[in-house]
């Protein structure tokens, strides 16, 4: 039986904790935070604390917070060597919920947990956070890297995220105006974004070897993999324009689920089937998976990242400014009374 020699010198590095690694990753870091520094910032990458000002140009501003995470799409970055996209996932999931609420995204922070420190898959990663960041105008003014031993498989890793944004407390999205007869617009996802990878995981497995070459003229990995859209810029430039009334981030739950979180009670959204388009990757997903419609709209996004409701008489203004913007936007559905019906129903 051999024992340690209780003698020998134990280094932090001995036990797992590469110091080194993570100044070197800080480094590599630096430069990345930089090209999203924006007006408020006051003190970011390195401190204790990350410190900002409220631009002075709100006259009663109001904080709205976000945190999320990647979920199991982590697993495939891992397995397929993918990871300069995850970190614009991250972000996209927090600053487009906070966009809900009408507000400006202003600052991110990330935390990235390992077992051991890959500087350079690290240096990926973040490299995605400060893209997803400079995209959707926000800074990346902190965060946290956190090796430990022991609690992540060698090249596995977790992500979490945290996003601040203010709003004019006057201009709250609060969903209380909407009424029968609004519509409902959907702009178009990227792809899956980063809800439902637990299903989309194991129709690969069942895949097996069968998997397409393919999705919508892109390779399959990268189909899948491709990052959640940030609808930030184009969604803000729309609400200075025009009196949306409610929008609605949809993640987990799919459609069904999220646009009731905006909608008040005795009201409904009636979508129409067919009105926009499902994608080779969806429908390769329903197939896979044999699944009905009702499922697909529960699980995943189905083709819809983002839903703003309008006036009718705004509706076509919208979404031309949307559409200018970048966005593809389809007109999927009207608000109606409830009754005693499901809060979404699509037809």
């Amino acid at each position: 039986m051999t024992t340690s020699n209780s003698s020998t010198p134990l280094s932090y590095k001995d036990a797992g904790v590469d110091i080194d690694a993570g100044d070197a990753l800080v480094e590599r870091i630096k430069p990345l935070a930089k090209k999203t520094m924006r007006e408020g910032v006051l003190a970011g990458i390195g401190g204790f604390g990350a410190l900002f000002e409220v631009p002075k140009r709100y006259q009663e501003p109001v904080l709205v917070s976000g945190t999320d995470g990647v979920g199991t799409k982590l697993k495939l970055a891992f397995e397929w060597n993918m990871h300069d996209t995850v970190g614009i996932d991250l972000v996209a999931m927090s600053v487009n919920d906070v966009l809900v609420q009408g507000a400006e995204p202003l600052y991110f922070l990330d935390f990235f947990a390992c077992g051991k420190l890959h500087v350079d898959t690290a240096a990926a990663v973040v490299g995605g956070i400060a893209k997803g960041c400079e995209l959707s105008g926000c800074a990346l003014i902190g965060g946290e890297t956190a090796e430990m031993p022991g609690m992540y498989p060698d090249g596995e890793y977790d992500l979490a995220g945290f996003a601040v944004g203010a709003v004019e407390k006057s201009k709250i999205l609060t969903g209380q105006s909407v009424k029968p007869g609004d519509v409902v617009l959907g702009l178009a996802s990227s792809g899956v974004h980063s809800n439902g990878f637990s299903l989309v995981r194991k129709c690969i497995e069942r895949a097996g070897s069968s998997l397409p070459a393919t999705l919508d003229g892109k390779p399959f990995k990268q189909a899948i993999m491709e990052p959640t859209r940030l609808y930030v810029k184009n969604v803000l430039a729309a609400l200075a324009q025009h009196p949306i009334k409610a929008l609605a981030h949809i993640t987990g739950g799919g459609l069904l689920e999220n646009i009731p979180r905006v909608l008040p009670e005795g009201t409904a959204a009636n979508l129409r089937s067919g009105s926009w388009p499902q994608t080779e990757l969806f429908a390769w997903l329903q197939k896979t998976a044999g699944i009905d419609d009702f499922e697909m709209n529960r699980t995943f996004n189905n083709g819809i990242g983002m839903v703003v409701v309008i006036d009718a008489a705004e509706a076509a203004a919208t979404a031309q400014t949307l559409r200018d913007a970048g966005e593809t936007v389809f007109e999927i559905g009207v608000i109606a009374a409830r009754g005693d019906g499901a809060p979404v129903v699509v037809a």
